[in-house]
C-alpha cells in the first residue's frame, strides 16, 4: 500500500457551495497523493433532520414533511450552485424519498432505530454533492458507501464498532480503491450492522470515523479540518484572548475531550494513538496552517485550558429506607445509567447519598428516574454549568468563581471541575 492521508471535513467546511469549492482547493494542494476523505452532514443538517424525526415521532406528519422540504430545497440549491448534473439530483431525490417512505408509515419502531435511519441521510447527501463536484473538476475520485465497510452492533444512536469485521472489509475494499483513485470520498458518523441496517456512532461521530479509517489503513497522518485555527485554550465564542495550542500529546487530547472540549470527538484519539498516527486539527480557511499537532507524549507544558459545559443537572440520590448507599445500590444505579445512556460528568458519594452531575437530556433522565423510583428518591438542581480548568492557576480559578455559587467541586493533580450556577441578582424593592 502507498502512503495514505485521511482528511475529515466537518459540517461547517461543507455548509455551502463556496466552502465545498474550498474543499476542492485544499485537495488540489495534495496533487496525486492518496487521500481518504470523510464528509459530515452540511451545516446544521443533522439538527434539522432530528427536528423532522421529532415531529414524525410525535404524530405531526405535516410538520415533519414541511421541515424535510426545507432541507431538500437547501441541498438542491447548493447542488445547482455547483452546476451538478441531473444524475446527482436524481440520487439526492432517491435519498429524500427513502425518508418520506418512513414518514408515511405509522410509528412502530423505537426512537433510536428511526433516528439512525433518518438522520444518517445527512452524510449521504453531503458526500454525494461533494463527490459530484470534485469529479466534475477533474479529480481522480470515487464515492464509497461507508456502510459497506464500517460494521457495528445494533446499539442505535451510539453503535459500537466491530473492529475485526471492519478492518477486514476496509483492507479488502478500500485498499483496492486507493490503488485506483487518488481520492476516496466517504461519510462520517454512520455504519451498518451485519444485517445491513444503518447505524450511527453518536453525535459528532465523523471524527471517530476518520480515526477508524486511519487505524485500519495505517495512515501516515490524519487531518481534521475545522472553522477554528486548531485546538484553543477556550471557546472563542465565549472568551476573549484565547490562544492556539500548537502541540498536544495523545493523553492530553483524550483528557480535554473527556472533560468536554468540542474540537475532537472523545473516541477519536485511541485508535490513532495505538499506531502512533499523528493528528492535525487544521483551519479550512487557512489551509497552509498546520494548526494543532496531536502526537506521541513528550515533555510539553500547557497553558490553562478552560471548558464550559452548559445545561447541567445535579441529581442527589438517596435510598427510600434511609439506609446507607452501599455497593449494591451503586451497582444498580450504574446499571440504570448505562441502560439509559447517561454519561456521568461528576459524582460524589457520602454515607447516605450519591450525587451525580449529568447533561440535562430530559427523555433520558425521565426514563432513568422512572426506573429507579421504587428504591431511591431524588432531589434535583437545574440550570447549572460544569466548569473544567486543565492546568489551572489559582488566579484563573478565583476569577471563574466570581458571581457563582459552587454546588460541587473536585480537584485533581492539575484539573479543577466545578458545578455552578450564577448568583441571583438581588433587586431592592421600591
Amino acid at each position: 500500500m502507498v502512503n495514505i492521508k485521511v482528511f475529515k471535513f466537518g459540517g461547517a467546511s461543507v455548509r455551502d457551495a463556496i466552502n465545498i469549492k474550498n474543499v476542492a482547493q485544499i485537495l488540489n494542494k495534495y496533487n496525486h497523493q492518496k487521500i481518504l476523505v470523510v464528509i459530515s452532514a452540511m451545516g446544521k443538517t443533522t439538527n434539522a433532520l432530528e427536528e423532522v424525526l421529532n415531529a414524525y415521532y410525535k404524530g405531526n406528519l405535516k410538520k415533519a414533511l414541511s421541515l424535510l422540504d426545507v432541507i431538500k430545497k437547501d441541498h438542491y440549491t447548493i447542488a445547482q450552485e455547483l452546476s451538478c448534473g441531473s444524475e446527482l439530483l436524481s440520487e439526492l431525490n432517491d435519498l429524500f424519498i427513502s425518508i418520506e417512505w418512513i414518514l408515511e408509515e405509522e410509528v412502530k419502531d423505537s426512537y433510536s432505530y428511526l433516528y439512525d435511519q433518518i438522520v444518517s441521510t445527512g452524510e449521504l447527501l453531503s458526500s454525494k454533492i461533494v463527490f459530484d463536484f470534485l469529479k466534475n473538476t477533474g479529480l481522480n475520485t470515487c464515492w464509497l458507501d461507508v456502510r459497506d465497510v464500517l460494521i457495528t452492533d445494533d446499539t442505535y444512536r451510539e453503535a459500537r464498532v466491530l473492529w475485526d469485521s471492519t478492518s477486514e472489509k476496509i483492507h479488502k475494499k478500500v485498499e483496492g480503491l486507493m490503488n485506483e483513485f487518488d481520492v476516496v470520498i466517504t461519510q462520517g458518523f454512520i455504519g451498518s450492522t451485519t444485517e445491513n441496517t444503518t447505524t450511527t456512532l453518536g453525535r459528532e461521530g465523523s471524527d471517530y470515523t476518520a480515526g477508524i479509517f486511519s487505524y485500519c489503513l495505517d495512515a501516515d497522518s490524519m487531518h481534521i479540518w475545522k472553522d477554528v485555527p486548531g485546538v484553543l485554550t477556550a471557546d472563542p465564542d465565549e472568551f476573549d484572548n484565547v490562544s492556539l495550542i500548537e502541540r498536544l500529546s495523545y493523553k492530553e487530547a483524550v483528557e480535554m475531550t473527556y472533560y468536554g472540549a468540542k474540537v475532537i470527538h472523545p473516541k477519536t484519539i485511541k485508535p490513532i494513538q495505538n499506531k502512533g498516527i499523528p493528528l492535525y486539527v487544521r483551519p479550512f480557511g487557512n489551509p497552509d496552517s498546520m494548526g494543532t499537532l496531536i502526537a506521541e507524549d513528550t515533555d510539553i507544558s500547557y497553558p490553562p485550558v478552560l471548558v464550559i459545559e452548559p445545561n447541567q443537572k445535579l441529581l442527589h440520590i438517596s435510598t427510600n429506607d434511609f439506609s446507607f448507599v452501599a455497593e449494591h445500590h451503586l451497582s444498580s444505579l450504574f446499571s440504570l445509567l448505562a441502560t439509559h445512556r447517561i454519561k456521568v460528568n461528576m459524582m460524589r458519594n457520602t454515607a447516605i447519598s450519591f450525587t451525580i452531575a449529568v447533561t440535562n437530556e430530559p427523555e433520558k433522565i425521565h426514563g432513568f428516574l422512572q426506573d429507579m423510583k421504587a428504591s431511591f428518591k431524588v432531589l434535583e438542581d437545574n440550570q447549572l454549568e460544569l466548569i473544567t480548568i486543565r492546568h489551572y492557576t489559582e488566579d484563573l480559578l478565583q476569577r471563574m468563581k466570581e458571581g457563582k455559587v459552587i454546588l460541587l467541586e473536585e480537584r485533581l493533580k492539575n484539573t479543577v471541575r466545578m458545578v455552578a450556577r450564577d448568583v441571583p441578582v438581588m433587586i431592592r424593592k421600591e
